[in-house]
């Protein structure tokens, strides 16, 4: 049985515009882009890039493909090479650079991404987010006039997809064509000036940012922009990693299409909630396994965060309203105060807090 990834796939994309592209998983987004450069070949149609067909018969296909810079999920680097050694392969290989000026360029382009004092260093010996910074700095070394990224924060945690988001947010400033496949939908919203979404194979909708985070036309563009998110997390232990559940809250947030104020607001009521007044009450009572259980849900919009928090345990040891109100210090009051709209405890005794 074969199956087309791609179905009837028909864009225009002007100089200079940045286009992310958005959908569910395994719908042809990956494809798309590979198509661009022909590490895919498409059965049919064209790709036209300054007027010549990328899939004619007589193309100068590595002519062609030095006008544009392929970034992948992975990275790609050449490890048994130094950091500068990746940038200077190409221009000496394919653009006759000198050694000098291969390196000169490459320092020039490390600095342009932050990483001006790894160039010595090896790719192992980078974090995740360096890693594919340099490989950014690698793709502008052949001086492209086209930007290719394939899920370029896919294997990063938040700290580091915001570092390289930065680096492509400020390549738009060199007037660089670039699309981008991603599932970073803040980033899409903020720094795009077109979004494709695609679904099935196909090219379901494309428009600005505004058009398709808040009037989107097809319905299966408002289910994927506006569906429940959820987040869960369980305390099982009053010596509990509040690192991890940290980054875990982060992970989410950078995830979804969430303002700074909410993603912010939402990691200082988990703070508060848990380690001002939650764990020191189950202290008090001598619990060793207080299961605190939070869902945090987002809806759409990303404007509002609803968390409930179970603590059935507590109530059982003999917690009660009252005395979870008194715990807080008048900081943590007043932390909560500003962040919070409203809360209510529900039948089951579970705090519902609505984040705004």
């Amino acid at each position: 049985m074969t199956t087309n990834p791609l179905k009837d796939v028909n864009a225009t994309v002007d100089e200079g515009e940045i286009v992310s592209i958005i959908g569910p998983s395994g719908t042809g987004k990956s494809t798309f882009i590979r198509c661009l450069n022909r590490l895919e070949t498409p059965t049919s149609g064209q790709i036209i890039v300054d007027g010549v067909d990328m899939c004619a018969p007589d193309v100068d296909l590595p002519k062609m493909l030095q006008k544009m810079g392929m970034m992948f999920q992975n990275y790609a680097l050449f490890n048994h090479k130094l950091v500068v050694e990746n940038l200077m392969m190409a221009p000496m290989d394919l653009l006759g650079m000198s050694k000098q000026e291969a390196y000169d360029q490459a320092l020039e382009l490390l600095k342009t991404v932050g990483l001006r004092d790894k160039a010595l260093s090896w790719p192992h010996e980078l974090s995740g987010g360096q890693r594919q910074r340099m490989a950014i700095a690698r793709g502008l070394a052949m001086n492209p006039k086209i930007l290719l990224f394939d899920e370029p924060t896919s294997a990063l945690d938040p700290q580091m997809i915001s570092e390289v988001l930065s680096v492509i947010t400020s390549l738009a400033e060199r007037g660089l064509t670039m699309l981008v496949v991603t599932h970073e939908m803040r980033f899409a919203r903020d720094a795009s000036t077109r979004v494709f979404y695609m679904d099935q194979g196909e090219l379901w909708e494309s428009g600005t940012p505004k058009q398709i985070f808040e009037n989107p036309q097809r319905k299966e563009t408002r289910d994927f922009i506006f569906r429940v998110r959820n987040w869960n997390w369980e305390i099982r232990s009053i010596d509990y990693d509040y690192p991890a559940m940290l980054s875990s809250l982060q992970a989410f947030c950078a995830r979804q299409f969430l303002g700074r104020h909410i993603s912010l607001a939402c990691q200082l009521v988990l703070d508060e909630v848990s380690s001002s007044i939650l764990i020191p009450l189950a202290e008090e009572h001598g619990l060793t396994d207080p299961h605190i259980a939070y869902e945090l849900s987002v809806g759409e919009g990303g404007e509002e965060a609803d968390l409930i928090v179970g603590m059935s345990e507590l109530f059982a040891a003999g917690v009660n309203v009252d005395e979870i109100n008194s715990a807080a210090d008048d900081v943590t009051k007043q932390i909560l105060e500003n962040v919070i709209s409203r809360q209510y405890l529900d039948s089951s005794g579970a705090l519902h807090v609505v984040i705004a």
